[in-house]
């Protein structure tokens, strides 16, 4: 570990405990006493700071100092300097679930990046977050004790590839956990081993035992570890292993929790059903797992994941499982759930049912409506009339804050990145249509719509409940082929236009504009129409000749991503107003204000792929169009095109434009483009990434 000098010590301690602290009257001394304490260690400097920021107490700051000078008595050995200094820390964070949870991290294999999410769950059923009032409550709390253990410098705040909050522990903070915690830990996470521990490590006083992310793929049949204090036994992420012997469990009878998720087992051994003090029961992702005994008398069960699994039954004795609190029966398989299960369940507060493949499943709707506890709810429904009969149920209730309803059968799985949503596929949504149209409701809160394979003639004329979607943010309409029109300027909506960040359209064959004005008087729009709209994506709509006129820019100042692919017919990206006004036809694609700008001052991203018959990207001659932000530009399989320098103005080049870092093109095409200016191609050259 490389040394810092005596003013990089320094002014790493300040950046993280706060400058404030040098200016404190009489504590000046004590900090800088305390920085010499930490050895120029940056890791002790982090750690021993984060302990003590918010802190201006001065007889605190001596304790601390005091404390490190303690600690640091004795032969001078750097590893053994930085431990002693996270122990301390590790003691002052003087909350010993704060203490627990941090404990629980160093389970996972080193330098795992640990999804917050099921990080918290695992905090829930192990007690260290205490029961709260409402599920919601108590991942809220597991937030802030990771924020905290954040602040203090012990955890560090990661994300994974899909955006999700994660936390990282260091490798000497990990090493630090678990010299504190010493025999009655065996954490063998993610070192390669293929056989479980041998004997003599499964000692009696064992609390938690950590096997995850390993390779282990079988467990003798005579393994029976004598662990009777055992309360946690994680093996997930042991893909090869098939079977588990029932006398592994004979004498884990304090057994709490048990993940096997992750697994390649096909049968679970039947002295499950015998671990009365289970109280969570983990099979996340067990593919070939067909069948799951009896859980009769594993009344303590509170949660139970049968994510991913194979089974077509829900277990016997579901019913029995009164305390369940959490239960994920999201399989492929699943036939049906017996009628008088799920009102049995009454403390239920998260439950998560088929919503991909399940032709045959059925929910009953009552029996929904009766789980008063529900927070979080995952579901398909077969059709219109029994989706909103749920929306009705949850009409005044505000426990149920976190949704995604299905209805309609359908194959494709989406990443969401909120809470709330509703994915409608193979509904019958417009005007009267083929005399069966239902209307459709939709819930509070909705932030995700997203409607595929519906015979619908636009979104707002589809949906009467769409003016109460406040909070809609993304919008995704695909394979909808009746659809003319998005939206028609009669029917906007403005509270649902200001909030909408992203909204996609995909394979609709017949769309021929985004707005349509249907009567000659409705020239204006709402002030604030798309005033949020960040990502713009036209996908396969091949009778769509342009995408935007200058008025409806003029609404999205916020527009940072335009992507077009395989449009077939478009003919301008922006149509001049000439080209779609018509006063003879009311009906015209067309939607016009006062002032007219073509500016958009936050666009990043254009790409357009796929567009034979592109000839400019602006047919406007009424102003300029202004992308001053502009990052990236990819245009592929463009042959029309001749031209995009006009995208940066129309004066000469000065410069290479300051935001612009990357131009994805085909080389021919680039050779055969038009310039404005003699110096723009030169200019813009170095940019290109040509694709083959």
């Amino acid at each position: 570990m490389e040394l810092l000098s005596k003013e990089e010590a320094w002014q790493l301690f300040l950046d993280i405990v706060g400058h404030g602290v040098s200016s404190v009257p009489n504590l000046n001394p004590i900090v800088q006493d305390i920085v010499k304490e930490c050895a120029h260690l940056p890791l002790a400097i982090v750690i021993v700071a984060g302990s003590l920021k918010g802190n201006v107490d001065r007889d605190e700051w001596k304790t601390a100092l005091e404390e490190l000078r303690a600690c640091a008595k004795g032969p001078y050995d750097m590893g053994n300097t930085v431990m002693q200094k996270l122990k301390l820390s590790f003691g002052r964070l003087k909350d010993k679930k704060l203490q627990e949870c941090l404990l629980y991290c160093a389970l996972y294999p080193e330098d795992s990046v640990i999804r917050r999410e099921d990080l918290i769950k695992y905090l829930i059923d192990e007690g260290i977050i205490e029961g709260m009032d409402s599920r919601r409550a108590e991942v809220g709390k597991g937030h802030s004790m990771l924020n905290k253990l954040e602040n203090a410098c012990l955890l560090e705040g990661s994300s994974n590839k899909f955006g999700y909050k994660c936390v990282k522990m260091h490798d000497l903070v990990r090493d630090m956990a678990l010299n504190i915690t010493g025999t009655r830990y065996l954490v063998e996470a993610g070192i390669g081993s293929e056989d479980i521990p041998e004997n003599q490590k499964w000692i009696e006083d064992l609390i938690m035992v950590s096997l995850m992310c390993n390779r282990i793929s079988d467990i003798p049949s005579n393994a029976s570890p004598k662990c009777p204090m055992l309360s946690t036994l994680i093996l997930r992420n042991n893909k090869l292993l098939e079977e588990i012997p029932d006398c592994f469990f004979m004498y884990m009878k304090n057994l709490n929790i048990l993940d096997l998720s992750y697994t390649n087992i096909k049968i679970l051994p039947t002295a499950i059903s015998h671990l009365m003090n289970l109280t969570a029961l983990l099979l996340r992702g067990c593919k070939r797992l067909e069948h799951v005994p009896s859980l009769a008398k594993v009344r303590a069960l509170r949660r139970l994941d049968c994510w991913r699994t194979g089974i077509e039954e829900v277990p016997q004795g579901l019913e029995m499982l009164v305390n369940l609190r959490y239960l994920n029966l999201q399989t492929k398989l699943l036939k049906r759930i017996p009628d008088g299960v799920l009102p049995k369940l009454s403390h239920l507060q998260h439950l998560s049912l088929p919503r991909y493949f399940s032709r045959t499943l059925k929910v009953n709707v009552e029996e929904l409506a009766s789980l008063r506890k529900l927070e979080t709810f995952e579901a398909m429904f077969h059709d219109v009339r029994h989706f909103n009969s749920f929306v009705k149920s949850m009409e005044g209730r505000e426990m149920i804050s976190i949704y995604m309803l299905h209805v309609g059968f359908h194959y494709f799985q989406k990443f969401y990145r909120c809470n709330r949503g509703v994915i409608l596929t193979h509904c019958i949504l417009g005007e009267n249509v083929a005399g069966n149209y239902c209307p459709l409701l939709l819930p509070q809160g909705i932030q995700i719509l997203h409607i595929m394979n519906c015979v619908l003639a636009s979104l707002c004329r589809s949906f009467a409940s769409l003016k109460d979607a406040i909070d809609l943010r993304f919008c995704i309409l695909s394979e909808c082929h009746e659809m003319e029109y998005v939206l028609y300027s009669s029917s906007f909506t403005v509270s649902i236009l200001q909030r909408l960040e992203e909204l996609e359209l995909d394979r609709l064959w017949n769309l021929r504009a985004l707005v349509r004005r249907d009567t000659f008087a409705s020239w204006l729009l709402p002030i604030g129409t798309f005033s949020s709209l960040k990502k713009l994506s036209v996908i396969d709509c091949p009778n769509l000749k342009s995408l935007f006129v200058p008025a409806l820019l003029s609404h999205l100042q916020n527009l940072e991503e335009i992507k077009v692919h395989k449009c077939e017919q478009m003919v301008h990206l922006i149509a001049a107003r000439s080209d779609c006004e018509d006063h003879d036809n009311a009906n015209e694609a067309c939607v016009v204000v006062g002032e007219i700008s073509v500016s958009l001052p936050k666009l990043r991203l254009l790409r357009l792929w796929g567009l034979p018959e592109l000839k400019s990207i602006s047919n406007c001659e009424e102003a300029d169009l202004v992308v001053d932000s502009l990052e990236e530009i990819l245009v592929l399989k463009c042959p029309n095109l001749k031209r995009i320098d006009h995208l940066f103005g129309n004066e000469p080049l000065g410069d290479r434009p300051a935001s612009l870092q990357k131009i994805k093109v085909e080389k021919n095409w680039w050779e055969s483009l038009e310039w404005g200016h003699s110096n723009s191609r030169d200019l813009l050259q170095p940019l290109c990434k040509f694709q083959v």
